[in-house]
């Protein structure tokens, strides 16, 4: 490949203009095919070949200046006919192997006809397509810029034509070194740190202690993975000046093949298609339709007849998928320097925030789970479940009107119980210990970003002031102003412009907002009036749980409900979006995110707000019913309280989505992929087994979501938002979240390496907007979960009733038996007489006692019907209000002075890291110095040896 990597013209610059015209820049001899020696050793045949090689790079040259000047037309010249060679599976080795054969190159798909160049970008378009003049252009203007160009038609559509693209060692050192990409020069020098005997004792004795203990499971075998030296080196920005500091064994893979396309990728972005000042660029091509796709090449198959162990992996894409992406390393460790070194660091870093999130899940499960089982041990001992399951002869009034009976506060029993296994005395432990996992875990985020941009050479990197989107600059083509930056005019939008699209843009959020309430207020209404009919049913299961079988289909409606909006929620962003007019992508990708995620969050949580917040809140009491419409009874709670409804939309909506979400991740590749095959065989015949060259199989996978890593990120903070905001509610929050992020990981890997078009490796030094997103849901968790405790679950009334009103009234103590004769003072009495017409139930009750029932129970703090006020708030009603008030401050202050003592107490760099910088910039400048010096020492030394020495020289 050392012929291949030095270019068609070996010693020559030639240069393409978009005007169609070249610049030779002369030509001289490359002195490396010089021997070493004396010259009188010198085998000047080499001389002769080496311009006769020459000569025809003149010819080549001048033929390309003719097509230059020609009129435009698709260029066949380079169309070479699909042909039906095989894909061996071991074509592509691992690079630090430095396999290089070229007969077996030309049949794996990976590189040139020729075996050598390897195929670092591919683009594919239609014969038919009309935009043959732009793309004639465009493809002229490649090879103007050095990048050699190889055209080959399907195999299952001639019409399909695939231009494989390869960027010489001279064009990549060029852009490299434009790009500031940085590589390895010097091996890093470790050290340990100071330690005292004491530690070093300790460390010792711990030492001892592992030896009993069995191996780290978790970890990936050493033998397996390969050595990525560029993790052990100190890295600067690529030079050519400076090309003898780095490390460069082999010039065909000193740039990975990550690097090689991300600059290909660069290269075509700046290259023009049309005379204009806008008319350049990869990216408006494939949005006109003068190419059909864009991507580089998967490094060979994922598969290998021979197992890892015996014969190591084919490359590192089978790497990978044995390591990363089969489901039986799915407890193991992620090997997260591959997958950025595969798909770049803006992959990697997301999944290495997947990976730590679903690492500190860990506590927060095991917490959440001691919670539940706290719960189900001293079941039989809550006094207040005891109470509800022995209140046989006390008589509930009827939760609906007309059809819902009278019943039995003991029929609530199970409800009462299974209350207790999420509300007890850990459940606020466990809203505070939420609320600072939260933090902790993005402050400690913050601590793991800083090591991986540290070893991934992130910390010093800045992104490059970033081009206009096209849509912009033809909009805002007229008005133009100095970029204080870059000092070039670039396109203006007035200050006005932009204040009229957001305020439009704002309302169109608002509208859409409005939308998800009403469709609540649907649900709203289905819930009071199927209450009636399930009361009706003539099933007893039915009939009997009717409160029940209301809230889970109501779920299930309102899961379907948000759905549906989903799909109408994309479109309304990309349409506010663009209405918008944001000058960089960056900017439309935060604008788009931020909408996405209103959007998706109030559609997924507003059902669940009203049910923590306003169910059973505002009904009235009997006989005095608030109605929707002055016609529709507002619904209660459960006698047993409203957090079983709660727990119940949380639990079935978490479950479903996650478990939706999965399907649509891996499922739908699988079956477009799976569907794309079938019509292969249907065309071809299943008797003939054709196979396709990599850059055709790769063509046939399904291509990365257009907006990235948008839709992962989305539902993994919708995902924490669930885990972190009514956890108080729902304690197994956190498990369920758990057991869904260990298969995520495998399914996301799954879909990157065997289903999806392998992405363009780009560059991020963070998550981006989403960490601003996830700190205000941890701001937001504090304050639910303070009104969830307070209003929502029974800890405040029973605490105010055990040091108030209960047995132990003054004596300071609130346990099982302070809480005697609770059930009877949460409940008020209601003379049946006073019941409305509309709401007056058709049942006298004569079925408990024999007699027509005069009183029945609800829940409230309510004077008797034979007071002076009747049915008037009592004074422990009073109570209980300023004790809910008074705990929410108090909890939201004591938890966010804990939430901000954590932030300050840890710091966002590690002390180690920041010395190992420290030392290492040091020793960086120091290695540079010697190197310098050596340089120079040696080219004096040189100089004295020809004789060409010179008085005062340096040093």
């Amino acid at each position: 490949m050392e012929a291949c990597s030095s270019g068609i013209t070996n010693g020559k610059t030639k240069v393409f203009h978009a005007e169609g015209g070249v610049d030779l820049q002369g030509y001289q001899l490359d002195m490396q095919i010089l021997p070493d020696g004396p010259k009188s050793d010198v085998d000047f045949s080499e001389i002769l070949n080496a311009i006769q090689e020459m000569a025809k790079d003149v010819n080549i040259l001048f033929d390309e200046l003719e097509a230059a000047n020609s009129p435009c037309k698709d260029d066949d010249s380079l169309l070479h006919p699909g042909n039906l060679t095989s894909t061996s599976e071991d074509a592509s080795r691992l690079e630090a192997g430095g396999e290089s054969v070229p007969e077996r190159h030309k049949s794996n798909g990976l590189y040139f006809r020729d075996g050598k160049c390897r195929i670092d970008y591919i683009l594919v378009y239609r014969k038919s397509n009309p935009q043959t003049e732009k793309r004639e252009v465009f493809e002229r203007n490649i090879r103007a810029e050095g990048l050699q160009m190889e055209k080959e038609s399907s195999l299952i559509n001639s019409d399909i034509i695939f231009v494989k693209l390869h960027a010489p060692w001279e064009v990549l050192g060029r852009y490299a070194e434009q790009m500031n990409v940085r590589m390895p020069f010097r091996r890093k020098i470790y050290y340990l740190p100071r330690r005292y005997k004491f530690m070093s004792r300790i460390d010792k004795q711990i030492s001892r202690f592992r030896r009993w203990l069995p191996k780290k499971p978790m970890r990936l075998d050493k033998e397996t993975l390969p050595d990525l030296e560029e993790n052990d080196c100190y890295t600067a920005p690529f030079s050519q000046q400076r090309i003898h500091h780095f490390i460069i064994h082999n010039k065909d893979t000193f740039f990975n093949n990550a690097t090689r396309s991300r600059i290909v990728h660069h290269i075509l972005q700046r290259i023009k298609y049309e005379e204009g000042k806008n008319k350049i660029g990869l990216n408006r091509l494939l949005t006109n339709g003068s190419y059909e796709a864009a991507f580089p090449l998967h490094e060979g198959s994922y598969r290998s007849k021979n197992s890892i162990r015996t014969h190591g992996a084919v490359n590192h894409r089978h790497l990978l998928y044995e390591c990363w992406a089969s489901w039986g390393v799915w407890y193991k460790y992620q090997p997260l320097d591959l997958v950025r070194r595969y798909f770049g660091e803006k992959i990697g870093l997301y999944f290495a925030w997947l990976g730590w999130y679903t690492g500190m899940l860990f506590p927060a499960a095991f917490i959440g789970l001691f919670v539940f089982l706290y719960g189900v041990t001293t079941l039989d001992h809550c006094q207040v479940s005891k109470e509800v399951c022995q209140a046989t002869d006390i008589i509930m009034c009827p939760v609906c009107d007309k059809f819902c009976p009278f019943m039995r506060l003991s029929d609530s029993c199970v409800y009462a119980k299974v209350t207790h296994l999420f509300d007890n005395g850990a459940t606020v432990f466990f809203a505070v210990f939420m609320a600072v996992w939260a933090t902790v875990f993005l402050e400690f985020w913050k601590r793991r970003r800083a090591v991986i941009a540290y070893d991934w050479d992130l910390i010093d990197w800045e992104e490059e002031e970033e081009e206009i989107r096209p849509q912009f600059e033809a909009k805002y083509s007229k008005k133009e102003r100095m970029n204080p930056i870059s000092g070039k005019p670039e396109p203006y939008q007035a200050f006005t412009d932009k204040c009229s699209r957001l305020i439009v843009s704002a309302s169109g959020i608002f509208f859409m907002i409005c939308v998800v309430i009403a469709a609540v207020f649907g649900i709203v209404i289905y819930r009071v009036v199927t209450v009636s009919t399930f009361a009706a049913f003539k099933w007893a299961l039915i009939r009997n749980n009717s409160q029940v079988a209301t809230t889970g289909t109501a779920v299930c409606i309102n899961f379907c409900i948000i759905m549906l909006l989903n799909v109408l929620y994309e479109k309304v962003a990309l349409l506010l979006t663009n209405l918008e007019q944001p000058r960089t992508e960056s900017e439309w990708e935060n604008s788009f995110t931020l909408k996405m995620f209103l959007f998706q969050f109030v559609n997924l949580n507003s059902s669940t707000f009203y049910i923590a917040f306003f169910l059973g809140r505002f009904t009235g009491h009997p006989g005095a019913y608030l109605r929707l419409i002055n016609r529709w009874r507002l619904e209660e709670c459960h006698p047993s309280g409203c957090l079983i409804d709660l727990c119940m939309q949380m639990g079935i909506i978490m479950v479903l989505k996650q478990t939706w979400n999965n399907f649509m991740e891996l499922g739908y590749p699988l079956i477009q992929n799976w569907w794309t095959r079938r019509k292969v065989r249907q065309e071809h015949g299943p008797e003939r087994k054709i196979n396709f060259p990599q850059w055709e199989k790769d063509y046939n996978l399904q291509p990365m979501n257009a907006y990235g890593l948008f839709d992962e990120y989305l539902e993994m903070i919708l995902q924490f938002g669930f885990t972190t905001i009514f956890v108080a509610a729902f304690p197994l929050a956190p498990l369920l979240a758990l057991l869904n992020n260990i298969i995520e990981i495998r399914l996301d890997a799954y879909k990157f390496v065997t289903q999806w078009r392998r992405p363009l490796a780009s560059r991020a030094k963070d998550i981006g907007i989403w960490y601003g997103i996830l700190e205000g849901i941890g701001i937001l968790s504090v304050i639910t979960n303070a009104f969830v405790i307070a209003i929502t679950s029974d800890f405040i009334p029973r605490l105010v009733y055990a040091y108030k009103y209960g047995p132990c009234a003054g004596q300071g103590e609130a346990g099982q038996k302070c809480m005697v004769g609770y059930v009877n003072a949460s409940l008020s009495v209601f003379r049946i007489s006073d019941f409305e017409n509309r709401s007056e139930p058709e049942s006298d009750g004569s079925e408990f006692s024999g007699t027509p029932l005069k009183y029945c129970r609800y829940r409230d703090y309510r004077d008797p019907p034979h007071s002076l006020v009747p049915y008037g708030y009592t004074l422990q009603f009073w109570h209980v209000l300023a004790a809910r008030l008074a705990f929410i401050i108090v909890f939201e202050h004591l938890v966010f002075c804990i939430k901000h003592l954590i932030s300050y107490l840890i710091p966002d760099l590690p002390k180690d890291l920041r010395d190992r910088m420290r030392r290492e910039k040091y020793l960086i400048q120091e290695m540079m110095y010697e190197a310098e010096l050596e340089r120079l020492q040696k080219e004096r030394k040189e100089r004295k040896k020809n004789g060409k020495a010179h008085h005062n020289e340096w040093p």
